[in-house]
């Protein structure tokens, strides 16, 4: 075999070796992986589960009857030129971004509800197969 060069050994005591070494424990395959609440997750409530996707509908619904008052407003009232072309653009423009993160929070509830069944049966899956394998 070929002899490494000095300046690419690594001490054995070093940290860096350690940092090397892989590790063949289940505890530490655990904490390696990238979905590591899998494993350790304990039962969350509706709302913890459901949180974001909920404020982000009402931030958006909030937004979308703001634009809605703007607009009516910029229609309504006997304004200036300039004040209603102001109005005329900023009325929309909230619509369109109220609409776009109520649209964001609806579509985002059935992916959670998909995912809590593929995590649901995941852990079935697991389960079963710790069984016969650890038998």
């Amino acid at each position: 075999m070929e002899a490494l060069p000095k300046a690419l050994e690594v001490d054995e005591k070093s940290p860096e070796s350690k940092d090397l070494l892989p590790s063949q424990t289940a505890s530490s395959l655990c904490i390696s992986s990238r979905s590591e609440s899998v494993w350790t997750e304990a039962p969350r409530s509706n709302w913890e589960i459901y949180r974001k996707p909920i404020v982000i509908m009402s931030v958006g619904g909030a937004i979308l009857l703001f634009g809605v008052a703007i607009t009516c407003l910029a229609y309504t009232l006997t304004l200036g030129d300039m004040s209603r072309k102001v109005l005329k653009m900023i009325g929309p423009a909230f619509l369109s971004l109220g609409l776009m993160m109520m649209v964001c929070g609806l579509v985002w509830v059935p992916i959670i509800k998909k995912k809590q069944k593929q995590r649901q049966k995941s852990m079935f899956f697991q389960s079963i197969r710790s069984f016969f394998l650890n038998r």
